[in-house]
This record gives structure tokens, C-alpha cells and sequence, in this order.
């Protein structure tokens, strides 16, 4: 990415921001806000994110990730009230939509700009994740689980289980950082409900994997922060969609590629229509010619 400014409208350069979180977002969000967007960036000290939602479901989440988000900005404004910009990330996991037996981590990180009521938002979504769990009724069964899973520079949640479901009310263990801490900790829960749930921790301070896809989300908000509407030049003009049909190069029947890329702004609604740079899909990709 090019060290060049970003549009007026989404440059606050020098302008004091916060970030909020409790779980060490900072260190993939806070070089690239300095380095590209000019930002003073502190984090929210005091601020318990955990009270928007939990992994661990000891606190649910309250809406759409892009309302957490903006629920946590709002707090760290109230803890930070000379900051201009605020900035949080959310972070969910789950079956992949179309890919069997895969997991899908989507990552969303949310600018505010709370002077002009300016919002811009980064996404990112991977199937590279450990997301995970398991039922075990032994410590092997939880180490071998835990090894998979990457511990423990990725770390592992145990809590109880009722009726084969996870029961983080009747026990829950997280920050486990060595085998024999893993251990005790299975020990203990199977002996208070009769098995252990074990889960990769998603927290972005326990999970790398997690941490590198905040930081990629960030890099696409930097990317639209710099892209103009070109009705009204609010920053954030973004792909939002495509078009499928690209035509056959030898019948011209449409096929599933796309042949366009939709563009939106998220402030005036301007909609842009922009062709792919290939004219005809190859007739492998046609069920006419290749049925």
C-alpha cells in the first residue's frame, strides 16, 4: 500500500482517536490508523468490551456486529471525550455459508468520526480460523484438541457441560496458559459435570489467527477511507456486490462468472456498474458448451 495521504473527508491527520478495546486489537489496528490515516491513536483504558458479548456465551451479543461495534465506539467516547475518531472491531465465527465441514471468520472494523457523524467500515472474511470445539470425558482427549488447535500461542476455553451442551455458568476456565494448567482444569470441570466442553479462544489476544484478520479488516477500511463517491466525494465508495453472466466466448450464453462489479455509497446512494476487465468467460465455465 502506497505511504501517499488519504482524501480529505476521511484524513483527521493528527486528530486523537480511541480505540476500543480490552484484548490487544491495537497492535493490528493502531499502525496502520497512524501510518495511513493520520491518527493519534490511544486505547480506551478502563473499557470492559466484554459487557457487549462474550465468546464464551456468559454475555450474548445485542444486534448486528456493526451495532456492537458502534455500542462500544459510543463507550470509549464517554471514557475519552477530547477524541474525535473512534474505532472498534467485531468479530464472528460459524459454518461456512457454501463450503461444507469449514468454518468462516468475518471481521468488521468500524471508524467514527463523531465531529462530521461520518462512519466507515472494513470488512475481512477467511476460512483460515482454528474455530473449534469439543466434548471430552478425559485430559488426553483435551490435550490432543488443544495440540490441533495451536496451544498454546492459540489459546483454548474449558468450561461445563449440561445435557451435551457448553454450561460456562457451572464452570469456565479461560487465559489456560501450559499443558498442566490445561490438565487441572479438565480435571476439575469433568468432575463437576461430568464432561468438559473445550473451545479454541477467538479473543484476538489469544488467537493470531484472529489478530491477522482485524488487521486485514483494517486495511480494507484504510482502502475505502481513500476511495471518493463520485457524486457527493464522501469517503467509503465501495464494491458491495457483482453481477454474474459473463458471456461465453463462443455461444454468448451467459455463465456464473461475473461480468460486473457493483459500487455504493453508503451516504447519498450513488450506484455504479463497473464491467469486469474480461469480455467473455472461457467455454469450460458454460453449461451450454460444457454441459
Amino acid at each position: 500500500m502506497a505511504d501517499t495521504p488519504p482524501p480529505r473527508g476521511a484524513d483527521c491527520n493528527g486528530a486523537r482517536a480511541v480505540l476500543a478495546t480490552m484484548h490487544g486489537k491495537e497492535r493490528a489496528i493502531a499502525p496502520l490508523a497512524a501510518r495511513f490515516l493520520g491518527l493519534d491513536l490511544r486505547v480506551a483504558e478502563g473499557l470492559d468490551t466484554d459487557a457487549f458479548g462474550t465468546f464464551s456465551r456468559e454475555i450474548g451479543r445485542v444486534g448486528t456486529p456493526r451495532k456492537a461495534a458502534q455500542a462500544k465506539i459510543a463507550a470509549a467516547f464517554a471514557l475519552a471525550p477530547d477524541a474525535r475518531i473512534g474505532l472498534a472491531s467485531e468479530g464472528s465465527f460459524g459454518p461456512h455459508p457454501s463450503v461444507p465441514f469449514c468454518a468462516l471468520n468475518r471481521e468488521l472494523v468500524l471508524l467514527v468520526d463523531r465531529e462530521t457523524g461520518l462512519e466507515l467500515v472494513g470488512h475481512h472474511a477467511a476460512m483460515d480460523t482454528n474455530f473449534a470445539h469439543a466434548v471430552v470425558t478425559n485430559p488426553s482427549a483435551g490435550i490432543d484438541f488443544a495440540a490441533k488447535a495451536g496451544f498454546p500461542a492459540h489459546g483454548v476455553i474449558v468450561m461445563g457441560v449440561l445435557d451435551g451442551q457448553p454450561a460456562p455458568h457451572l464452570a469456565l476456565f479461560k487465559g489456560i496458559d501450559s499443558e498442566a494448567e490445561l490438565i487441572a482444569v479438565i480435571d476439575r470441570t469433568i468432575a463437576l459435570t461430568g464432561a468438559a466442553h473445550i473451545e479454541t479462544d477467538m479473543r484476538a489476544h489469544r488467537n493470531p489467527r484472529r489478530m491477522r484478520a482485524i488487521e486485514r479488516a483494517m486495511i480494507d477500511l484504510v482502502r475505502r477511507a481513500r476511495s471518493r463517491c463520485p457524486a457527493c466525494t464522501r469517503p467509503g465508495f465501495a464494491k458491495t456486490g457483482r453481477i454474474h453472466g459473463l458471456p461465453c466466448a463462443w455461444c454468448a450464453s451467459p455463465t456464473h462468472l461475473t461480468r460486473a462489479e457493483i459500487w455504493t455509497c453508503e451516504g447519498c446512494g450513488h450506484r455504479e456498474e463497473r464491467p469486469v476487465a474480461k469480455a467473455s468467460a472461457d467455454p469450460m465455465h458454460c453449461e451450454e458448451c460444457n454441459p
